[in-house]
């Protein structure tokens, strides 16, 4: 019979909290939109947000409550090839959305969802499921790391072709870390890590775009009218803020002047109104919310519980990361949103679902 424990009540406080959290920053980050759509807009991405969030919700109670995540383990080959398939559905001209030079989007009615998002998780699982299998082998070159390589060669394959780096860095490098988590020798995550690099600088090299941000990053006064545009903006509404920021509602750089304010520069917005304090706040809610992932990972009563959990963990905290300090200039611009707060309907059902794992995990913890 199995032996069940009580679901770790703190961690689905603090995924409520940041989810919480999220829609009045975004709430406020729309507002900016008032003065470019005579409000169109701001009324739209607040009631997809919404609805978004409703059905993320649902995808955690039932990830949470009414499947156990060993079932996963079963269906991990399946779901990674599945979602593999949807993500190279954006390449059907009538099914494929494009927006700014870039093919990531489904077209469902009139909604658009990104399946990468998916392809992350579907990825995350199969890994967990694979490395979980392996055992010791997982430290042989051959039956180790070469397979692992190529599985995520196929995955990174479709999103360079999608053009998008920034999904692609942040599953890579959650994979990455997976493998070393689960036995990968160090000594082959450091010819991982180089063949990472050399195949993100030929990417890099080829796009003039990505040589600007990566210009700018290293020089933010480069071509402060053109790539350096968003980055300035900014560490103007960052630095704006002050210390304890100019109030809920009262940034000025949403109006006009910051690019993307309820994407990738929302961070920004939100430092702007709450300042050093609040974004201080924001970051030890996410990292307290790697704590109770990790704490219910290391509980978990078997090797693919304990993978799955940590490699969700990694996934949704090093994205945030990514986007936080890319905003105050300390990592190169990637699009990549901030995860709960953002707009982005794909990323928030995907992440609720996730967390809904991980809480499924945590009732059957050890104590």
């Amino acid at each position: 019979m199995k032996k069940y424990y009580r679901m770790d009540n703190v961690f689905l406080g603090t995924v409520f909290g940041l989810l919480l959290i999220g829609f009045f920053i975004l709430a406020s980050a729309s507002m900016g939109l008032l003065t470019r759509t005579a409000g169109a807009d701001f009324f739209s991405i607040i009631f997809q947000q919404i609805l978004y969030g409703l059905i993320g919700c649902v995808g955690l109670y039932f990830f949470a409550f009414k499947i156990d995540y060993k079932i996963l383990l079963k269906l991990s080959f399946p779901f990674f090839i599945f979602s593999l398939i949807i993500t190279s559905l954006v390449f059907l001209p009538d099914i494929g959305f494009s927006h700014g030079g870039a093919r990531r989007w489904i077209s469902v009615g009139p909604f658009f969802f990104q399946p990468s998002e998916f392809l992350k998780l579907g990825l995350i699982v199969y890994v967990a499921a694979w490395i979980s299998s392996k055992k010791r082998n997982i430290a042989d070159f051959k039956t180790g790391f070469l397979p692992f390589a190529g599985v995520l060669a196929a995955a990174g394959f479709v999103l360079v072709l999608q053009r998008d780096i920034g999904t692609l860095g942040v599953t890579v490098t959650s994979c990455v870390l997976l493998f070393f988590l689960g036995g990968g020798k160090f000594k082959h995550l450091l010819v991982g890590l180089a063949i990472i690099g050399l195949v993100f600088a030929a990417l890099v090299y080829f796009e003039p775009y990505r040589m600007n941000r990566i210009a700018v990053f290293l020089n933010p006064s480069h071509d402060l009218q053109g790539a350096g545009y968003q980055l300035r903006q900014s560490l103007i509404a960052i630095g704006g803020g002050g210390i304890t920021g100019k109030g809920f509602g009262m940034s000025a750089q949403k109006f006009n002047y910051l690019p993307e304010p309820v994407s990738d520069s929302v961070f920004a917005v939100f430092a702007e109104e709450f300042g050093f304090v609040g974004s201080l706040f924001l970051l030890c809610f996410f990292l307290f919310f790697l704590y109770k992932g990790f704490s219910i990972s290391i509980r978990a009563p078997d090797d693919f519980g304990r993978l799955l959990g940590a490699g969700i963990v990694i996934l949704i905290v090093v994205q945030s990361l990514i986007n936080m300090a890319a905003m105050v200039g300390i990592f190169p611009l990637t699009g990549i949103p901030l995860i709960f707060v953002s707009k982005g309907g794909s990323s928030l059902i995907a992440t609720l679902a996730e967390a809904g794992i991980l809480l499924n995990i945590s009732k059957r913890n050890r104590t």
